[in-house]
């Protein structure tokens, strides 16, 4: 989907292929070392899940969304399901497996930095099928995927999405060498800084940039934390400052991103202007606790770019 001249009066759409999960988070003073044990304060537990997360993202952001994936037949399942539901996302695409619900463990430290390990239960049985965007019809929009799921899902989902129009985005995370195929299918692509270096397998982020980009990805969008994020595609290399907050959670921050960039590509925006929203909205989101309820509203992201 190339930029446009602007935006439409109409929500944009954005399919999410991506994970499901229940996040069990422990905050502590700092993280631990390797072996080491650390005492921790406060245990929480929230809905996430990249996927899930970046859906939740889009449509707070004004798209419509719909989400495909899959949840176990049990409470954490039911709960994930009705949750996105409530967010007026599709969730007729989520499929009832026989696994349990994906479960991810979070250590939080004092500074908002985080560890994440992730159980994936039935986002392991995503499938091709699932994920061919069966039943969505041809039109403008974006395709949001992540590597939470099976590569041959994410394959056949950004492949589905260039035959019906819509512009593949890869969140790929967890990082991972990316199947020449996909590359040259021109998705844009939102690592952070690390997961850049691992999908190449370079030291240096602009060799890394650069071998992406002449793969066939039609946009690279580093996201830098603190730092905020950069905008190659071509020749361009734009940078967009973060904005200035006080960080209580980091977790979530890229699917924020990820989920608002979409969401304003899906609506018609140009590409800088999508990125400086995605960025805004990534600072928002760590301002509180929990992955998917730091996700701000559209208003509240237009309140950050006028602010």
């Amino acid at each position: 989907m190339p930029d446009k001249p602007g935006p439409s009066s109409a929500p944009g759409r954005v399919v999410v292929v991506g994970s499901i999960n229940v996040d069990l988070v422990v905050s502590t003073p700092r993280l631990p070392r390797p072996g080491e044990t650390v005492l921790g304060r406060e245990f929480a537990r929230h809905l996430g899940g990249k996927g899930a997360n970046q859906a939740v993202a889009a449509a707070r952001a004004g798209a419509s969304v719909t989400m495909i994936g899959a949840v176990g037949r049990d409470v954490d399942g039911d709960e994930s399901m009705t949750a996105l539901e409530a967010e007026a996302i599709d969730i007729s695409r989520i499929r009832r497996a026989d696994a349990p619900t994906g479960i991810a463990l979070i250590t939080v430290a004092a500074d908002g930095e985080n560890q994440i390990v992730v159980a994936p239960g039935a986002n392991a049985l995503v499938s091709a099928d699932d994920a061919s965007l069966p039943e969505i019809e041809p039109g403008d929009g974006v395709m949001l995927a992540c590597l939470e799921v099976p590569m041959a899902a994410v394959l056949a989902a950004v492949g589905a999405a260039r035959r019906i129009g819509l512009q593949p985005i890869l969140n790929p995370a967890p990082a991972q060498q990316l199947p020449a195929e996909l590359l040259a299918a021109g998705p844009i692509l939102t690592p952070n800084e690390d997961e850049l270096l691992a999908l190449t397998g370079e030291a240096d982020a602009d060799v890394a940039i650069a071998l992406l980009l002449d793969a066939g990805a039609r946009a690279v969008i580093v996201t830098l934390a603190a730092a905020g994020a950069l905008l190659a595609d071509g020749s361009r290399r734009q940078r967009f400052p973060a904005h200035a907050v006080d960080v209580v959670d980091a977790t979530g921050a890229g699917d924020a991103f990820s989920g608002v960039l979409a969401a304003w590509l899906a609506k018609g925006d140009p590409l800088a202007i999508a990125t400086e929203a995605a960025n805004a909205a990534a600072g928002l989101s760590v301002t509180r606790a929990g992955a998917r309820s730091g996700m701000p509203s559209r208003a509240a992201i237009e309140a950050a770019l006028t602010g």
